[in-house]
């Protein structure tokens, strides 16, 4: 009797934890949708499987700016198509209103001083004219310790423009974005 006693207790402990490793493959299903929180360390290794094929087509691309108007990157390569999750660091400690920074992605053909004249009169939508067509997307305007993300999908295979648009700073911040095949 006491040995089918400890049969059904074990039998009750592995049931419970196979059903917690399948909510927690739920849990990191919906972890990674959302974007906001980490994927935690104490995955099993079916639902990392998981996790790999949900994230394939995500690129996590990081970008800096500084309180000496610099981007970290001058160049970042994606695939045509492929969902890109950038975020945007401000490393500096200088303000917005000061040294703000965001990250616009350009159309091809743009003329990046023509677009960074007209930014300068755009201060209460973070430097963006409104009514542009010139825009693939972009961050909202950032200050010294802040950080964004924005989420989009990759245009098709071409090389683009990205700048910051604050006044002044697209002249030394930007880079190519290169979407290759």
């Amino acid at each position: 009797m006491k040995f089918l006693s400890k049969s059904v207790l074990i039998l009750g402990a592995v049931a419970m934890i196979a059903c917690g490793d399948k909510k927690e493959e739920k849990e990191d299903k919906i972890t990674i949708g959302d974007g906001n929180s980490p994927q935690t360390e104490t995955t099993t290794e079916k639902s990392s499987a998981s996790s790999d094929s949900a994230d394939e087509d995500v690129v996590e691309v990081s970008i800096e700016g500084n309180d000496q108007m610099r981007f970290n990157k001058d160049e970042i390569k994606v695939k045509a198509g492929q969902t890109v999750r950038l975020t945007l660091k401000h490393v500096g400690e200088m303000e917005k209103s000061v040294m703000g920074h965001n990250w616009v992605l350009l159309k091809q053909g743009t003329v990046i001083n023509e677009f960074g004249q007209k930014a300068v009169q755009a201060k209460d939508n973070d430097y963006i004219p409104e009514g542009t067509d010139a825009v693939i997307t972009h961050t909202k305007m950032i200050g010294g310790g802040e950080e964004v993300t924005i989420e989009f999908e990759a245009p098709a295979a071409g090389e683009y423009d990205f700048i910051c648009s604050f006044p002044g700073h697209y002249s030394v911040m930007n880079g190519k974005f290169i979407v290759e095949e």
